[in-house]
């Protein structure tokens, strides 16, 4: 196929062209109906946000410019087909989830995943068996699933229906995946990839291998992150053992009906110029990225990790486009550097954590936003910099105990306790610090006494905590009964 192409683009600047008179929605009326939106986004912006119709194709049932857009995609990414998604992310690992398993089935996979595979498994009933993830003991961060614990949980549970493997974790570690997917076809499961943050490892050289050249049968990939499209804009993935209408029915269960022109001409879009210049963009951005680290770890304090991680066991590989840099050794959580670089210095960076922070580089950045984040690095650790750790918490793994399936705990009868007197109880929502939305309690865990200094802690530390129904977190609903 030709990927200079972009047929959903092209159809819109078609469209353009004629002055068609508008008696459908979006009730804005290409903007007339509300100035102030068109003003702040743009006349160009609002004239494009249309409605589905035959010359535009339809999203739930694509068979012209839509279907054209997904086929240059799924060659692009070398997948047997892909869905062009405009729920974000989230849908995209949702209707992974539920294309492969319903209620009562099994699902192995890592502690460390995003809350949008627990959110998949109370929709479907699937029911969570962790591989406890090996973690840094100095960094505090979860690494990969070793094979060889990937292999004890298909012992242990030979009727699970799927294997799923983060690819990359949000830190920037890799697991074998190409050894995962062995193992779960051997078994007879499928792999699913999560690689919201793996994008470039479709087109960048010398990167960890992508979800479909390691032979996975579905991967959701983020192309809104380091792809270049906008913010909820997504692609899903699959491989030849998938069928292509049983996913699309699946994806329609909970995909708007209504999709954004706007999304999908930027997913049409930023699919051709990664096709096209995504290697020379992507070595770009690799070299910027090693040169912040070799700047960074030159202050002092800091450590800017990279490929020395990679031990071909738990960390296999190490996405070196991610910069990520542990703090602790200035005496500073990762959250405190996070908000004294945007409070003082008027940089925003992705996430803070209890230890670590992550500048997210993508096709987008230039070395001068570089040279700014690193003296601003230095200049924080002069003007705030600890000399001791005394009163840091490290992030850990802690392992969760599972009491009942997420779906059943989502939906049980409840109470809601304060937060204090939870210990020992099982949870029925979700607690998280977002970003990176990975959950420290899921519907269906029992509450314990690390999890509980957990929260207080990254609370203390001006953690942006989410899930819970009292959004100050003082409660929590947990299980009634005698769970």
């Amino acid at each position: 196929m030709d990927q200079n192409r972009a047929p959903i683009y092209e159809a819109l600047q078609e469209f353009q062209k004629k002055r068609v008179v508008p008696f459908d929605v979006p009730g804005h009326k290409r903007g007339r109906g509300n100035p102030e939106l068109a003003s702040l986004l743009g006349e160009q912006c609002v004239r494009l946000d249309v409605n589905s119709m035959k010359p535009l194709d339809n999203l739930c049932h694509p068979v012209s410019v839509i279907r054209e857009a997904e086929q240059l995609a799924a060659e692009a990414f070398g997948a047997a087909n892909a869905f062009l998604m405009v729920g974000g992310t989230t849908s995209a690992v949702q209707s992974m989830i539920l294309s492969v398993a319903g209620r009562g089935d099994k699902i192995i996979l890592p502690r460390n995943v995003h809350r949008s595979v627990m959110g998949a498994m109370v929709l479907c009933g699937a029911v969570p068996v962790y591989v406890d993830p090996a973690s840094d003991e100095h960094l505090g961060i979860s690494l990969g699933m070793r094979v060889q614990d990937v292999r004890r949980a298909i012992e242990k549970n030979p009727d699970a229906k799927a294997i799923l493997v983060n690819n990359p974790t949000y830190y920037g570690i890799c697991s074998d995946l190409r050894g995962i997917v062995q193992l779960a076809h051997c078994h007879g499961m499928l792999c699913l990839a999560d690689e919201a943050h793996g994008t470039h490892f479709y087109f960048g050289e010398q990167m960890p291998v992508s979800a479909m050249a390691a032979g996975a049968d579905m991967a959701a990939v983020s192309m809104h992150k380091s792809g270049g499209s906008l913010t909820q804009s997504s692609l899903l993935l699959t491989g030849p053992n998938m069928s292509q209408g049983h996913v699309r029915q699946i994806i329609n269960l909970t995909q708007t009906t209504s999709g954004s022109y706007l999304l999908l001409s930027s997913l049409d879009i930023s699919r051709r110029n990664l096709a096209l210049r995504g290697r020379e963009s992507f070595a770009r951005v690799v070299e910027m990225a090693d040169y912040a680290r070799e700047e960074i770890n030159g202050i002092g304090g800091y450590y800017a990790y990279s490929r020395e991680l990679v031990n071909s066991d738990s960390v296999f590989a190490f996405d070196t486009t991610k910069l990520s840099i542990n703090t602790l050794d200035i005496g500073l959580a990762g959250i405190e550097v996070y908000d004294l670089l945007r409070d003082e210095y008027d940089i925003q960076i992705e996430f803070g954590d209890l230890g670590n922070i992550l500048a997210y580089l993508s096709i987008g950045d230039r070395v001068r936003e570089i040279e700014r984040l690193i003296s601003a690095l230095a200049d924080l650790k002069r003007r705030f910099g600890r000399k001791d750790r005394v009163g840091l918490m490290r992030q850990e793994y802690i392992e969760p105990q599972v009491a009942v399936s997420p779906q059943e705990a989502f939906y049980a009868p409840k109470e809601s306790l304060p937060l204090e007197k939870t210990m020992g109880r099982v949870c029925s929502e979700f607690v998280m610090c977002y970003p990176p939305g990975i959950p420290i309690l899921a519907p269906g865990e029992r509450i314990t006494q690390a999890i509980l200094d957990y929260i207080v802690y990254a609370k203390e530390k001006g953690c942006s905590m989410t899930g819970p129904e009292d959004s100050a977190i003082l409660s929590l609903n947990v299980l009634k009964g005698g769970y």
